[in-house]
């Protein structure tokens, strides 16, 4: 671990005690690049209505909209728990180099275990729509 690593943590678990006073799950992330702080965030889905409002997506949006970009290329994310698999996806979109994590989450199988997963449906025509997007941008 190193001194940067531990500052910009520390700062990550100041906004999971902020979650924690709002009543929310502690949990708190920072976007960083060139060694500064772009994007702060922390859980808010209770408060927002919104089951995608975990830390790391709220430090993404924050970053991504002080840049003007959704790539957040060469930047690291801190945050105080392990990722889920929704932020971690979130965190290739946008081309985070690296992501440092505190506490691990015991329950990441279990949750994976709830959740029944079906693909192949209309398939074809997905794909199809998804072809004829990426074929007018080019």
């Amino acid at each position: 671990m190193s001194a940067d690593d531990a500052r910009f943590m520390r700062r990550a678990l100041e906004l999971a005690r902020r979650a924690q006073e709002e009543g929310e799950v502690p949990v708190g992330a920072v976007v960083v690049h060139e060694d500064r702080i772009i994007g702060e965030g922390w859980n808010r889905p209770i408060a927002s209505s919104d089951p995608t409002a975990h830390a790391e997506i709220q430090a993404l949006r924050n970053a991504s909209l002080g840049k003007k970009n959704y790539r957040l290329t060469d930047a690291t994310l801190y945050v105080t728990l392990e990722p889920c698999d929704m932020c971690l996806g979130a965190m290739f979109h946008a081309r985070i180099a690296r992501c440092v994590f505190g506490a691990t989450d015991p329950k990441k199988a279990v949750l994976k275990s709830k959740v029944s997963v079906q693909g192949g449906v209309l398939a074809e025509e997905s794909g199809k729509l998804l072809s004829a997007f990426f074929a007018a941008k080019r």
